[in-house]
C-alpha cells in the first residue's frame, strides 16, 4: 500500500482508514485526547519518544515539546507517593495544566499534549492559552470502546475508579455524538480508532509550502 500523508483540516474521520503520516503547522498545539486507557501516553511515547517515566516535558530531536500528565505524576510521587493516589490526583492535574500553560506561553516550536478532553472547560482553557501565543490548536481524538480502554488501564497498572471512568465515557460519547453540531475549539479534529492510530508511523510539523 502506498504511503499516505494527511494534512488535517476541519473535521476528519480516519477510523478504519490507512494513514502513514499526519502533518501539522510548525507551531501547532496538538492535543491527543481520549478516555483513560485509550492510548494517549502510548501514542506520545511511540510517535515522539516521550519517556513515560520522565518528570519534565520532553523535547524531541525535531524540536517538539511533549507534555504527558504522567510527567507531573512522576514529579509529585517523590513527595506524595506514600499517600493513596486518588487523594493527590487533583494536584497532578493542576501541575499538568500549569506546565501546559507555561509551554504555550514561552516554548518555541510545536507542542504535543496529553489531555482527556472530556471536560469542556479544559478544551476552552488550552485553546485560550494557545491563542495568546498565536498558535493553532489541532486535536487527535482516540476513539476506543470502553472495554478496550479499561484493558489499557489494566495493562499500564493505573486503573481509574469505575465511577469516574463511567463519567469520562459518558462525556466522551456526547463529545463524539455532537462533533458536527458543536465544533471543538480547534483548527482541525482527527478521529482515529486504535488500528488507524497504530498504523500512523510519524507526525511532522512544517511551515506552509
Amino acid at each position: 500500500m502506498p504511503s499516505r500523508t494527511v494534512i488535517p483540516v476541519a473535521l476528519l474521520d480516519l477510523r478504519a482508514d490507512h494513514v502513514d503520516e499526519l502533518r501539522y503547522p510548525a507551531t501547532a498545539v496538538l492535543i491527543f485526547a481520549g478516555v483513560p486507557g485509550a492510548g494517549k501516553s502510548t501514542a506520545l511515547q511511540r510517535l515522539f519518544g516521550a519517556d513515560p517515566n520522565a518528570e519534565l516535558p520532553v523535547r524531541t530531536a525535531a524540536g517538539a515539546l511533549v507534555l504527558d500528565s504522567n510527567h507531573a505524576r512522576n514529579r509529585l510521587r517523590h513527595r506524595l507517593g506514600r499517600v493513596p493516589y486518588p487523594l493527590w490526583r487533583p494536584l497532578v492535574h493542576l501541575a499538568h495544566y500549569r506546565a501546559i500553560r507555561a509551554a504555550l506561553l514561552v516554548a518555541d516550536g510545536p507542542v504535543a499534549i496529553h489531555d482527556c478532553a472530556t471536560f469542556a472547560w479544559s478544551r476552552r482553557l488550552i485553546a485560550r492559552w494557545a491563542r495568546s501565543g498565536e498558535r493553532e490548536v489541532h486535536m487527535v481524538l482516540i476513539d476506543v470502546p470502553a472495554t478496550q480502554a479499561r484493558r489499557g488501564q489494566v495493562t499500564r497498572g493505573r486503573r481509574v475508579n469505575i465511577v469516574a471512568f463511567g463519567a469520562h465515557c459518558r462525556r466522551w460519547e456526547r463529545l463524539m455524538r455532537d462533533l458536527d453540531a458543536r465544533p471543538l475549539p480547534a483548527s482541525s479534529v482527527v478521529v482515529v480508532d486504535r488500528p488507524t492510530l497504530t498504523e500512523i508511523s510519524r507526525i511532522t510539523f512544517a511551515p506552509p509550502a
